[in-house]
């Protein structure tokens, strides 16, 4: 029987090879300063361009929406033609990408801002830690002040010029960063978003943000070239929601309104072994409401990512992880071949070490 991971999968207008998912990952090495990819996120890329689809590291569409060192950005044309040069490279090796779009909000620290404090939807700090470089490379989060309104709609903005700037980098989608506790799912969360004008309260007011930002870069792509992250009932960086499976249903129902191409579902946070057969209640409500493709993330392992398509619970599935370690973990899959190992001290931050030298089955056999 073949194996689903290794099926074509269609998504929108762009055909899929397989269904093994690279996801988004911070990885801490792109130009300083200015947040420009170089050739060695270039080459990284490419050298994992035999995933179905690669969504990039999450970007910042403005400085005000960093919170990690060395991460790259998309507001300005030096960043876009670094991501140019990443584009091509996968291009030319046969791959797809799209590009994650992000806004850490209260995931922040005041070194990044000159002082200033980081930007939430109310004034609460995350209690989380950030990746500030350095010798002391961890930092604690900087409590955050509270936007204004107008401020939001400016956000809005931001998220939809950087939707412009990846096209013209050359990707072939995007997709919004709404979990994880970045800024999105900060508006979403009620125990993040204390607010009492018309971005907070209600389910339909606390989603508003998201659905905003989504209607802005579907006006520029198109919603069979976005796709939503989101990572429900997980309370990710102080973000938990009380109401979840009603909040998360009204926001799904946005999305296909929209006509929005794909959700990207962080269902699980934890060690592979640990991982739940079954999808939850909520995950599995999502996978039948929801009318675009159901990509599942978190914690999965060749096997238990095949038993989940063979059981239709999803119609692609996100690696992070062992697409890391392993860049041609498509084929690994096909062969039953051992796995290469993640190495964690060089997750964040450094050069081509843990980046770039993972064997590939051609030169590690």
């Amino acid at each position: 029987m073949t194996n689903p991971l290794l099926t074509p999968l269609t998504l929108g207008p762009l055909t899929l090879p397989n269904r093994v998912i690279m996801s988004p990952m911070t990885r801490s090495r792109s130009e300083q300063p200015g947040d420009v990819p170089t050739e060695l996120n270039a080459r990284y890329y490419a050298q994992r361009a035999n995933a179905g689809l690669i969504i990039s590291e999450a970007t910042q569409v403005d400085p005000r929406g960093k919170g990690y060192a060395f991460t790259p950005g998309i507001h300005s044309d030096e960043q876009v033609a670094g991501w140019q040069t990443v584009t091509e490279a996968v291009h030319a090796a046969g791959g797809r990408i799209s590009l994650q779009l992000w806004h850490v909000g209260r995931m922040s620290h005041v070194d990044f801002h000159a002082g200033e404090a980081p930007l939430a939807p109310s004034a609460i700090n995350a209690d989380a830690k950030i990746f500030l470089g350095g010798a002391n490379p961890f930092a604690a989060t900087s409590t955050p002040r509270a936007l204004e309104t107008s401020e939001v709609v400016q956000i809005v903005e931001q998220f939809r010029r950087g939707a412009e700037l990846a096209k013209r980098a050359g990707f072939d989608g995007v997709e919004l960063h709404g979990a994880n506790g970045y800024l999105p799912h900060q508006f979403l969360s009620d125990q993040a978003n204390q607010r009492t004008d018309s971005y907070g309260g209600s389910v339909t007011n606390r989603l508003r943000f998201s659905v905003e930002i989504l209607e802005a870069i579907v006006g520029v792509w198109g919603g069979e070239r976005v796709g939503l992250r989101i990572s429900p009932a997980l309370g990710m960086n102080g973000c938990g929601e009380s109401d979840a499976p009603a909040l998360y249903a009204a926001l799904v129902g946005e999305a296909n309104r929209l006509g929005v191409g794909f959700l990207d579902v962080l269902e699980y946070f934890g060690p592979s072994d640990k991982r739940p057969a079954e999808p939850s209640e909520l995950h599995a409500t999502l996978r039948k409401t929801y009318k675009g493709r159901y990509l599942a993330n978190g914690g999965f392992d060749p096997a238990n990512a095949r038993a989940r398509l063979e059981a239709g619970h999803a119609d692609g599935i996100v690696f992070a992880r062992l697409f890391l370690a392993n860049p041609d973990l498509p084929e690994r899959i096909r062969r039953g071949a051992a796995l290469n190992d993640p190495d964690p001290s060089s997750f964040y931050g450094g050069g081509a070490k843990g980046y770039t030298d993972y064997p590939a089955l051609a030169w590690a056999e």
